[in-house]
């Protein structure tokens, strides 16, 4: 079963829709450390039509100026690619396709795939916010900047139950990221108050 990650920059807050003047001055060397990391863990990107669209009408461009990043650019263009969108869609970007049918089936279709080592999830807040529910997300990997945005889409939207999630690892970068990793986690067994209360600060 092909492992299932969403990696996603965002601010302490919660918002995950990046705005680049609170990203880029905390984007150094570490930070581009665990983005490669978390690509790397990867062969197909299961990505939504906005990221999708912000990311085709970037990447291939960085590919051919041949610059710094040229090689991540053509990492990302040689990676299989599987959008999710409503709407039909042509792709000009290579090894590019649309996800048929329904995303949830979809979705759990490529993870059982024997072909697929691992699928990664950019961004695509809404995508990200669906397969959660369904129980789908084998890891949330969050870049948390040392920043309240105040306004942007939020990663966890309303819901009925809380999501439970353990800490797989941690890591504090110079800038003041931190870089979280949770997988989902079983709920804890029911505790009021009365259980707690001899945890409680004495005082002097």
């Amino acid at each position: 079963m092909a492992k299932l990650v969403s990696t996603l920059f965002i601010s302490a807050d919660g918002v995950a829709e990046i705005d680049p003047d609170w990203h880029f001055p905390y984007f150094d060397d570490h930070m581009g450390r665990a983005v490669s990391e978390d690509y790397d863990s990867a062969d197909v990107l299961l990505i939504g039509r906005e990221t999708y669209d912000s990311f085709a009408g970037a990447w291939p461009q960085r590919e051919a100026a041949g610059e710094q990043d040229a090689p991540f650019a053509k990492q990302l263009g040689d990676m299989r690619k599987v959008v999710v969108s409503r709407r039909p869609a042509q792709f000009s970007w290579r090894n590019s396709e649309l996800l048929a049918g329904d995303l949830v089936a979809g979705v759990t279709a490529l993870k059982a795939d024997p072909a697929i080592k691992g699928l990664l999830i950019p961004g695509s807040i809404s995508v990200v916010q669906q397969l959660l529910a369904a129980g789908l997300v084998d890891e949330l990997r969050l870049l948390v900047h040392p920043v309240a945005a105040r306004k942007g889409r939020r990663l966890f939207d309303d819901g009925d139950s809380p999501y439970h999630l353990t800490v797989v690892t941690a890591e504090v970068f110079p800038t003041g990221v931190i870089r979280v990793i949770y997988a989902p986690a079983e709920a804890p067994g029911k505790v009021g108050y009365d259980e707690v209360k001899g945890q409680v600060p004495t005082g002097s």
